[in-house]
């Protein structure tokens, strides 16, 4: 074979990569100070198995205290950019966690959890709700508060789930995943590499505003094209975002009022545990 002349050289066309196509953006549904940014009846069916994103931007003086109630079938992930949460749930947890921490719920089977308003002025993060796969569906209940001193970072990125660079997450996920907690500064650039095999990928604004290339904005969710290409960032303004990637759920998504299962009887057996933490609640006043 041939090598090529130093004049062609010159004169061939330079090959600029394309950036990775958004095929979906939404500001959601406002219900007061929160967000409802996915829902499986919409963007959850696209990007699972991210099912539920919730952004709450709250004053403490109008957070009302969320009541004990249950899941079954996911995994919440709870993640404070600002503020604090109080939290409790029917493993006995109960606790604050502030600017950096991270709640995580692992309803499995079937448990209760809530909270309310920690001891800052304001408050604002995420909470992501994942679907988990069959084995760990009906699994065991796992709650765990990490503080933000125990979440490892990779450049600007916190892994809150997963892994990323030379980070990772002490939590150990049901599945092939990554949730990251990015801060840039106006100005800032940032790439992200998915691993090979995460073909969904978005991310949510919670703060500022980034190119990629296209303008995001707090509030926003954005969606990207299904593959593996990298995604590039640059922060127009003071920015905060999550990000979330994986494979994509190979399993249906069956509904039920606090509970997501992969199959109706999965979900039947779910509900099944719930009443009965629901009943024991009630015998000790806690309902």
């Amino acid at each position: 074979m041939s090598q090529a002349t130093a004049s062609e050289l010159k004169t061939a066309p330079l090959v600029v990569a394309q950036p990775r196509p958004i095929v979906h953006r939404t500001r959601g549904r406002r219900h007061g100070p929160i967000t409802r940014l996915m829902s499986p009846s919409d963007l959850g069916e696209m990007l699972k198995p991210f099912v539920f994103l919730d952004l709450f931007d709250i004053e403490t003086s109008s957070f009302p205290a969320v009541s004990l109630h249950p899941h079954s079938g996911i995994a919440t992930v709870t993640h404070i950019f600002e503020g604090s949460v109080r939290y409790e749930d029917t493993t006995g947890a109960t606790g604050v966690f502030s600017e950096g921490g991270v709640e995580w719920f692992k309803a499995g089977r079937g448990a209760w959890h809530g909270g309310g308003p920690g001891d800052h002025k304001r408050t604002r993060g995420f909470q992501l709700w994942i679907a988990l796969p069959p084995d760990h569906e009906l699994g065991p209940v796992e709650s765990i508060y990490l503080a933000a001193d125990t979440i490892e970072r990779d450049g600007p990125a916190r892994v809150l789930v997963g892994a990323y660079g030379k980070a990772k997450s002490p939590l150990v996920a049901p599945s092939s995943l990554n949730y990251l907690a990015v801060r840039l500064k106006a100005g800032d650039s940032w790439r992200y590499q998915p691993p090979v095999d995460h073909s969904v990928a978005w991310i949510a604004i919670g703060k500022g505003r980034v190119a990629t290339p296209q303008t995001a904005e707090a509030g926003e969710l954005i969606a990207f094209e299904r593959s593996n290409q990298a995604i590039d960032f640059t922060a127009e303004a003071d920015a905060e975002f999550v990000l979330g990637s994986a494979p994509r759920h190979r399993h249906d998504l069956v509904l039920g009022y606090y509970s997501v299962h992969t199959s109706p009887s999965s979900l039947q057996k779910g509900e099944w545990q719930i009443a009965e933490v629901e009943a024991r609640l009630k015998q000790h006043g806690r309902l």
